[in-house]
């Protein structure tokens, strides 16, 4: 975060970028949540700021069509209260991967970023979220993430880690794409190599079902993918399609295994410096715009299958999800005196 006595303008790709979504997603409400804020005494209005907010996907994935809308609602709402605002936007990993980026909040050289693929390496309790077939919708996913579970978890981040959890995005339903066979059921998929991201759950999860399991960023995906050092991988609809990783692949199974949220995180060394009310100010809009971004993702999931498809990339929708529960019940079991309690509030409906 820059701290000037001028406002700066945003760079034009960012400006561009969010006057185009305007008319792309709709909104589903917002929150104003001040749990999180701190004690910092306001200064005069005259103060201006320049926040840097990055992520590791193609400027039209649903996290820049969600940036771009934090960007637009800081600025306007901080403009509002006297401060001159400006966020921005460094999307494609340009600022290096998500580890890269998590370090960089914790050093205080990144304001904020979304890190979903090595969030649980900063917090192991993230790891809950991560359990295969945790949520049985979108619904109840946002329902535990936004509620006291959701808290409880990222409470203690700012402290242990450096970062503060603003609100859990939408990353979305994970599926499976590979260059080798169709996978219809678990058996499937033993023997083949498959990418996941630095998360210890999911490595477990696809061990058990016998896949060659191979960590890497996802900045350096699609050249193991076109070089074949792995054969498959699995992610959400969206960052398969605007990342063309579809590019590469010949089957894509909409296993749905995993729902994953997407962590916005802020640096909490530069929280502490600002004022109390812009804190409230960035808490909100990256609320509001956490909605904004769910809605996209769900609005444009019908297009980025459309575009999956058209490319050549064989997809099966009739994957029977109940022959995987028993993969995924051993998961839970190797990490009940982690997550036991949770899972069971979860499965309960008690969030």
């Amino acid at each position: 975060m820059k701290k000037i006595l001028k406002r700066v303008l945003s760079p034009v790709l960012v400006f561009a970028l969010s006057a185009a979504i305007l008319s792309g997603c709709s909104t589903s409400g917002d929150r104003d949540d001040t749990s999180n804020v701190g004690s910092t005494p306001s200064p005069s209005p005259s103060e201006s700021y320049v926040f840097k907010f990055a992520n590791v996907v193609a400027d039209d994935h649903p996290y820049n069509l969600g940036a771009a809308f934090f960007k637009e609602t800081l600025e306007a709402s901080a403009a509002e209260a006297g401060y001159n605002v400006t966020v921005e936007i460094y999307s494609n990993s340009a600022l290096g991967g998500e580890r890269e980026l998590a370090e960089s909040m914790q050093l205080g050289a990144l304001d904020m970023a979304l890190i979903p693929g090595c969030a649980v390496s900063f917090n192991p309790m993230f790891g809950l979220f991560d359990l295969p077939y945790l949520f049985e919708s979108r619904e109840v996913a946002h329902t535990v993430l936004d509620g006291e579970i959701g808290q409880e978890i990222a409470a203690n981040m700012p402290q242990e880690s450096g970062l503060r959890l603003l609100a859990y995005w939408e990353n979305g339903f994970r599926n499976m794409t590979n260059s080798r066979r169709e996978i219809s059921t678990p058996e499937d998929v033993n023997g083949i190599t498959i990418r996941v991201p630095e998360n210890e759950v999911y490595v477990s999860f696809f061990s058990a079902l016998g896949a060659n399991v191979v960590t890497m960023s996802f900045s350096e995906l699609y050249t193991a993918l076109q070089q074949k050092t792995v054969d498959g991988q699995e992610n959400p609809t969206a960052l398969i399609a605007t990342n063309k990783l579809y590019e590469t692949q010949t089957y894509m199974s909409l296993t749905e295994h995993f729902y994953g949220p997407a962590q916005l995180c802020f640096s909490e060394s530069i929280w502490q410096t600002l004022p109390s009310d812009l804190q409230v100010l960035i808490q909100s809009a990256a609320e509001e715009a956490r909605d904004y971004e769910r809605q996209c993702c769900v609005d444009l999931d019908a297009s980025y299958l459309e575009e999956i498809e058209s490319s050549g990339t064989q997809i099966n929708n009739t994957i029977d999800k109940s022959l995987f529960q028993p993969y995924a019940q051993q998961v839970y079991e190797q990490y009940w005196d982690v997550y036991g309690p949770y899972i069971e509030r979860i499965q309960n409906g008690d969030y």
